[in-house]
């Protein structure tokens, strides 16, 4: 994948006088053109998401941050955003905060040295970012808002050009969609993802985020009794997500089980032995 040239790995970009992002070189199917990795704060400075574990990329981060980290923030712990922040902590002595939760497969092990609850707020040179818990996507999710400029940096609970992937049983869809519909109540002016570019207009994308979750529950839901008997998931992803290229099926199917498992907790359909009916 060929990155543009605004989004080039280890590249410095100044987006305010705030807030510069360098991109990961990790660019894939699910990274679209890499990790984006913040650093927020000018005398000293904050890194949100030191992105994965590359020497080159810790580089670009130390070097950008010119001896002022202080803070460096996960949004999550998964392997595309967080393994860097040991390396990176060794070569600045910042220190690592971030959400505690169970380990997943898809988790690397950090050893922060504050585990985050929900509103807490890092302060440093007048700086202040608030923990904004947003399950769904990692149960150890959670956004930062930063009160300067009100620009929330969204890790993978929010993706420029694409929707995020939702991995039960740690990923859950109705944690998920009530983490969205916590944003709206945020006072909020820009929208800084994980992945991709800023997004203006944030509760408009948030919203579009919830009506197009909605629309794909009820085609999960209309699959499940148009089945004609009890279907599995690989059954019902063709029907499901007939509009999701099946490059993208193997991805597709785990959200597919997130909105089977809520659609089953609400009592609308249910499941015996991995197969889906209607009730």
């Amino acid at each position: 994948m060929t990155a543009p040239p605004d989004l080039q790995p280890g590249i410095p970009q100044r987006l305010d006088s705030e807030v510069t992002r360098i991109v990961a070189p990790n660019a894939g199917m699910m990274t679209g053109a890499g990790t984006n990795t913040y650093l927020v704060g000018t005398r000293e400075v904050i890194v949100v998401d030191p992105g994965p574990d590359d020497e080159s990329h810790v580089q670009a981060i130390s070097n950008a941050g010119a001896g002022r980290i202080t803070w460096i923030l996960c949004t999550h712990t998964h392997f595309d955003h967080a393994p860097a922040a040991a390396r990176l902590k060794a070569l600045t002595g910042a220190k690592i905060a971030v959400m505690s939760a169970p380990l997943t497969d898809h988790d690397c092990r950090l050893d922060p040295d504050r585990s985050l609850a929900p509103d807490d707020l890092i302060q440093c040179d007048g700086m202040s970012l608030r923990a904004v818990h947003t399950p769904g996507h990692a149960s150890n999710h959670v956004c930062f808002l930063l009160s300067s400029n009100r620009m929330l940096f969204t890790g993978d609970h929010i993706m420029q050009g694409s929707t995020v992937v939702i991995w039960p049983p740690d990923g859950n869809m109705r944690a998920y969609l009530d983490s969205l519909r916590r944003l709206l109540a945020l006072d909020i002016r820009v929208l800084a993802p994980g992945h991709g570019y800023l997004i203006e207009s944030p509760h408009t994308e948030v919203e579009r985020l919830i009506q197009h979750r909605l629309r794909r529950e009820d085609k999960v839901r209309q699959a499940v009794l148009r089945a004609g008997e009890p279907a599995t998931i690989e059954m019902l992803l063709p029907r499901a997500y007939d509009d999701v290229p099946k490059v993208l099926h193997e991805m597709a199917a785990l959200s597919l089980r997130a909105h089977l498992d809520k659609l089953t907790e609400d009592g609308e359909i249910g499941c015996s032995d991995g197969r889906y009916s209607g009730r």
